[in-house]
């Protein structure tokens, strides 16, 4: 099939899609997306969502296979003319509040659920493109969409450039896939990994019929850590690279064994892959009242993935004082958290539809397989003996977990949260907002390998032990590209992510200094009076 003939200005792109239509730019094309294909795509609405306007080849290359790349062109409505600077990105309407919901005539219709704020300033940590998005002004009428609020701010980025990494990021895409790392070594790779998780279950169960509860919960805690490793592949395609095998293998992993939903996993990881770091889209960096990792949180931002506001509120200025101090208390109990999102997606898309997501055969397992987790972890927890070495059970075989949960915040939480705007390439918003974690090649294994984080979010897709091949390559294209690879050990990483919680909390005690002198200043004054 040709490309049609039809040649689209910027003005009529915009036109659309404040017509209400889904559109994206993709290897100099304009595909239309229908709202039907929207509403059950794999990896959810708002991963396309966030590239309305824009162009998305680079993350569309990245996240799809060839067979799926090859259905993009069925939705093909046009072409683009564009030189050295590249495509002129507009602004998602979701990046400023925006979304399509159904109006009380039944049709789709603008929906405005929170104001954007522009940046009025040009600093590192708010530089003049960025967006957040805010509680919304009901006090002021509804206005709608409009072509203004479909212009990006001014950026100091240089479209040339960033069209310059983008195209170098195409030739890396290339050399990646010609060198085989896309294949996967299931005997050399898969083939130590299914070994040590029969290891660590057959360990677990031997020492429960024992009755050695605790060495039990840490050979199951370890059986969970390292196969979530497994299940994060499995989320990508990166194993068998069919998505109907792949998720079967993720639900039984994930589902049956973790008691996680792999669905809500896929879901939630996509975005954070897409929009990495920004505090309104990024739901890995949006944990008030616990953390913050930028003042920009004081703001009480609002979430697009969990469609709320998150309140820097009493709580908020109780726990951010001290969250340096509680990091490691926090990320001990983290698997918990990871019940409650999982449960509430699986809540949230209970009444999904379409045959993209296959029909609903994969969210009535992952129901079977939370029942099937709960009865026999249920069932070990109640043959502990009592409550008390039922509770000891239960905590240490979740804290054991807890060396994944600090290893992925470590590879972002340092890093850039600034919003540099919609015409900053895929290449150079990931090395900017990712870094690797060193480690000795013989304890690759304790990380998954994905402790090379950098690599990982530019190949989302590559089987994870082919990312130290890979990562090689990577280093190449950033050193050609004048871009930073950032990389730490371990314990410098630690250090790093507690270096910037303890700088947000002694701005919050500073904040609070100024609020109580205020209000002492204030009494004082109406006393005086």
């Amino acid at each position: 099939m040709g490309r049609p003939a039809t040649v689209w200005t910027r003005e009529q792109v915009a036109a659309r899609i404040l017509a209400g239509e889904n559109l994206i730019i993709f290897h100099g094309q304009v595909v239309r997306i229908p709202a039907s294909w929207l509403a059950v795509h794999p990896g959810g609405p708002l991963a396309i969502q966030h590239f309305i306007g824009r162009d998305a080849t680079d993350e569309v290359d990245a996240f799809h296979f060839d067979d799926t790349l090859k259905k993009i062109q069925s939705y093909v409505v046009g072409t683009i003319v564009t030189d050295q600077k590249g495509w002129e990105p507009l602004v998602p309407p979701v990046a400023s509040g925006w979304v399509r919901k159904v109006g009380s005539d039944g049709k789709l219709e603008w929906f405005n659920e929170a104001s954007a704020e522009r940046s009025k300033s040009n600093t590192e940590a708010a530089p003049s493109s960025q967006i957040l998005l805010v509680k919304k002004d009901t006090s002021l009428p509804q206005s709608s969409l409009s072509l203004s609020t479909l212009q990006p701010p001014p950026t100091t980025l240089s479209p040339e450039v960033q069209t310059q990494h983008s195209v170098a990021y195409k030739v890396l895409h290339k050399r990646v896939t010609e060198a085989g790392l896309y294949k996967t070594p299931y005997l050399t790779g898969y083939g130590p990994e299914i070994a040590r998780y029969i290891l660590l279950a057959t360990l677990s169960a031997v020492a429960y019929r024992h009755d050695w509860l605790i060495p039990s919960a840490v050979c199951l805690g370890l059986f969970w850590h390292q196969l979530a490793f497994f299940a994060h592949d499995l989320g990508h395609m990166g194993v068998t690279h069919n998505w109907t095998i792949d998720r079967l293998i993720g639900i039984s992993i994930a589902d049956f064994c973790g008691g996680l939903s792999i669905g809500w996993w896929v879901d939630n990881h996509n975005i954070h892959h897409l929009v990495t770091n920004h505090p309104s889209h990024d739901p890995d960096i949006e944990h008030l009242p616990f953390f913050a990792i930028s003042p920009t949180f004081f703001k009480s931002l609002y979430s697009s993935y969990y469609k709320r506001i998150m309140p820097f509120d009493f709580a908020s200025r109780i726990f951010l004082p001290l969250q340096h101090k509680l990091f490691y208390v926090i990320m001990s109990l983290a698997r918990f958290n990871l019940y409650a999102n999982s449960y509430g997606f699986l809540w949230k898309t209970r009444n999904d539809k379409g045959k993209a997501k296959g029909g609903r055969w994969w969210w009535r397992l992952e129901i079977i397989g939370l029942a099937v987790f709960w009865t026999w972890y249920g069932r070990v927890l109640y043959g502990c003996g009592s409550w008390q070495r039922a509770l000891a059970y239960l905590l240490v075989s979740h804290v054991v977990t807890s060396p994944l949960h600090i290893q992925i915040v470590l590879s972002h939480f340092s890093r850039s949260t600034a919003d540099l705007g919609p015409s900053e390439s895929f290449p150079h918003r990931q090395l900017r907002t990712s870094t690797d974690v060193l480690c000795p090649e013989s304890l690759a294994f304790i990380h998954g390998g994905l402790h090379l984080q950098v690599t990982h979010h530019l190949f989302p897709r590559l089987p994870r032990h082919n990312l130290k091949k890979a990562s090689y390559l990577v280093k190449e294209f950033a050193k050609e590209q004048g871009l930073e690879y950032a990389e730490f050990g371990f314990v410098e990483g630690n250090s790093e992510v507690r270096g910037v919680l303890k700088s947000v909390a002694e701005q919050v005690k500073i904040m609070g200094i100024v609020a109580d002198g205020n209000i002492k200043e204030a009494m004082e004054h109406k006393k005086d009076h």
